[in-house]
């Protein structure tokens, strides 16, 4: 349906991403409107397509899809108008004031002729121009909005397209809104392709097909990890893409790819032999990362005997180190980078210890860092010394950037350099390319760089494959870990997840104290026998809260599904009551007491954490990963409050909340990084690309506690004979081999 009416107030706004709750006199009565509606002032008319909900505390509210912007007709709405902050430098004693000089003609007075409002007492001529100038780029910018919102583009993403072609977007966007894909980073091909064709654009337009080139590459990075792909590669998927056969067009495609690398967009490479096309960003990120490594790696030439201080270490502690593991730590002093790796129970902690322990009588400060906030704890918990995310021990600085990618930038960097002698960064598996490069560009030469992780849990979600890519160039020094150092009693946990990594078939006679099988066969007894378990079986058992156990399912459809698990699980433990507060954002229902985790990096997500002194710690940024409850939620201004497991308290608007998901089950992609005192697992039938033993392996690796997996026999047996995984085309390799040669030949050897 259709509401007009005339912008009475706006109660609230979030400036971030447009989302606002109005109040809009319509025919003598006083409606609430919500939704997302960018730029929107007092007095404006106001015609709005959506429907009206009922919202249990606030009762009626109109929910706005779509609408249109006109400006006021009585001089009443025009003093609410103008007096409504909509242009610096009037407020409502200069609004009332010029509207009594000029009347019904104060709009037009202000768009065609703004000097003229110089004879209003206290309005210079340069203000007069101000104004006016300010009154255009809103109409300007109201336009394109208008226009953008026809495609689904929000309100926050419509207003960065203006600001990056200012007042010709509409004309530029029409013309080739291919373009969107190479310059906005989060506008898609298939966005730009429904512009496109409704303008009136071919779909054999050249224009066409170098955004699906463009769009392929950058996708194949985001979904799949890749920083190249083999060219043979890119004609399938360009001709799935355009539905056309790009060999029939291999001229144009040739032209193409040799215009985007005179534009230094791509690059094209041979890499072991095979055509190649990359994205230019990710061959300069991988081609530093590994020319920074090789640097660092060169800076450490001393070698120094360690085994007194192995010793005194054993004797403090009360252990005893494996010969592996002695060498493990001679190579990381000894070594500019080095990287450690080995599965569970290898004794990767109690090598940290020992070299933390010698470094800290060798050379000044010592940073502990993982990737994600969980990471950092469980390492800072078994340390015993403070233990940080890369993204807040270099300090994050969004840059806010759109035709780069909505990034980070940090305090230390290249040019300001990280004040730290050695660096020990742990789950290194789950550090992308662009985090690494981060990473190595703020250490000065000297520092020593010591990576620890498992090369065989899944890669990164961001592009590269950086623990891979170095441990197979064979150029760094790297120490695998093969003996198994930790194992108590009855634990199956650990000696499971080798049998498992060895393609062996786990031991599941339910003897143990810390893994257990359910054989189940339909889906639907296996989700019904997770909600048992999770819901009182395994806390009656444990004397556990059932928010300690995780449900970590392969795939997120399907009745095994996440998101069907969420639900239940949700009803089950947190069901809804007329005392407690519920809302739904997009397909998610969010009650307090929920739990939950962010799904993106958000750079600009302010959060607040009380320190011990009774203060409090304002930033910004949360990460994918994440895991809070939700703790409170604003049914009037439609936002919510998650407070994290570390403290940070954050305040998510509606738009944001997307980012959000119920995670009292999430997938095993999720997990990693993380350690839970119970997992469940869901065995189930599926695409012999996602069930793999990798995955199983990873599941079973986030477990310190107990292991519980539920299906058929049959599928497990499947899962464990299956080490298929996905071919992940990254650089950093070839370009450490490369650069290391060219190094040789440089110094003449």
């Amino acid at each position: 349906m259709v509401l007009d009416g005339v912008i009475e107030s706006i109660v609230f706004q979030n400036s971030q991403n447009g989302f606002t709750v109005a109040r809009v006199l319509v025919k003598n009565e006083v409606v609430t409107v919500v939704g997302t509606l960018s730029k929107i002032y007092q007095g404006q008319e106001i015609s709005a397509v959506g429907n009206f909900v009922s919202d249990a505390r606030f009762g009626k509210q109109f929910r706005v899809q779509s609408y249109e912007l006109k400006e006021p007709k009585t001089e009443e709405g025009v003093i609410k108008y103008l007096a409504s902050g909509l242009i610096p430098g009037i407020g409502p004693a200069t609004a009332q004031k010029i509207v009594e000089k000029f009347g019904a003609e104060t709009l037009d007075i202000i768009e065609l002729n703004p000097l003229k409002l110089s004879e209003v007492k206290g309005v210079t001529l340069k203000k007069a121009a101000e104004i006016g100038q300010a009154f255009l780029d809103i109409k300007k910018m109201q336009n394109v909005v208008m226009f953008l919102q026809e495609y689904n583009i929000s309100t926050n993403l419509s207003v960065k397209i203006y600001n990056r072609y200012g007042e010709n977007a509409r004309e530029i966007i029409k013309k080739n809104p291919y373009r969107l894909v190479e310059d906005m980073t989060r506008v898609g091909f298939k966005t730009a392709d429904k512009i496109a064709l409704s303008v009136g654009i071919p779909e054999d337009s050249q224009f066409r097909l170098r955004a699906g080139l463009v769009h392929i590459l950058n996708e194949s990075s985001e979904k799949d990890g890749n920083t190249y792909l083999p060219v043979e590669d890119v004609y399938v998927q360009l001709s799935k893409l355009l539905h056309i056969d790009i060999m029939e067009r291999l001229e144009d495609f040739n032209d193409i790819v040799s215009q985007l690398v005179i534009e230094c967009v791509v690059k094209r490479c041979n890499f072991k032999g095979a055509d190649c096309l990359m994205l230019a960003k990710y061959y300069e990120v991988e081609l530093k990362v590994a020319t920074k490594l090789l640097t660092l790696n060169h800076a450490m030439t001393n070698q120094e005997d360690v085994e007194a201080e192995i010793d005194s270490f054993e004797t403090i502690n009360n252990v005893k180190l494996h010969p592996d593991q002695r060498a493990a730590v001679s190579k990381a002093i000894n070594s500019g980078v080095c990287v450690i790796t080995g599965g569970p129970g290898t004794g990767k902690t109690t090598i940290i210890k020992c070299i933390l322990g010698i470094l800290n009588r060798r050379c000044g400060r010592i940073a502990l860092l993982a990737p994600t906030g969980r990471a950092a704890k469980r390492m800072s918990e078994s340390c015993g010394e403070d233990a940080s995310t890369i993204h807040r021990a270099l300090l994050i600085d969004y840059d806010g950037g759109e035709t780069k990618a909505d990034s980070a930038s940090f305090f230390y960097n290249e040019t300001n350099k990280f004040p730290y002698d050695a660096v020990i960064v742990d789950e290194v598996s789950m550090v992308d390319v662009n985090l690494m490069l981060s990473l190595v560009s703020a250490l000065n030469s000297g520092t020593r760089l010591i990576l620890v992780g498992d090369k065989n849990q899944l890669p990164s979600v961001g592009a590269g494959n950086v623990l891979a890519d170095i441990i197979g160039s064979h150029i760094i020094a790297c120490a695998e870990l093969t003996h198994i150092y930790r194992q108590s009693g009855d634990s199956l946990i650990i000696s499971n997840a080798h049998a498992i990594n060895r393609g062996e078939m786990p031991i599941i006679d339910n003897k143990s104290k810390d893994f257990f099988y359910e054989d189940k066969q339909s889906q639907e007894d296996i989700a019904q026998t997770i909600l048992s378990l999770i819901s009182y079986r395994l806390p009656k058992y444990l004397n556990i809260d059932p928010l300690k156990i995780q449900v970590l399912a392969p795939m997120r459809v399907g009745v095994c599904g996440v998101d069907n698990l969420n639900n239940m699980i949700q009803e089950k433990l947190n069901p809804s009551d007329y005392t407690k507060k519920e809302m739904r954002f997009d397909y998610n229902m969010f009650r307090v007491g929920d739990k939950v985790m962010q799904t993106a990096n958000n750079y600009t997500q302010m959060w607040r954490k009380e320190r011990k002194n009774g203060s409090w710690e304002i930033g910004e940024a949360v990460f994918n990963g994440d895991i809070g409850f939700v703790t409170d939620i604003n049914e009037e201004t439609e936002s919510l409050e998650v407070t994290f497991d570390d403290g940070r308290i954050a305040e998510y608007a509606r738009e944001d909340a997307k980012q959000l998901m119920l995670s009292y089950a999430i997938t095993i992609h999720k997990s990693q990084g993380s350690e839970f005192d119970v997992v469940i697992m869901p065995i189930i039938a599926g695409a012999s690309s996602i069930l793999t033993r990798n995955l199983l392996y990873t599941a079973v690796t986030r477990a310190k506690g107990m292991v519980v997996l539920v299906g058929s026999r049959k599928n497990l047996h499947i899962m464990v004979g299956n080490n298929y995984t996905a071919k992940r085309f990254s650089a950093l390799g070839i370009f450490l081999e490369k650069q290391a040669h060219n190094m040789e030949v440089l110094n003449g050897e």
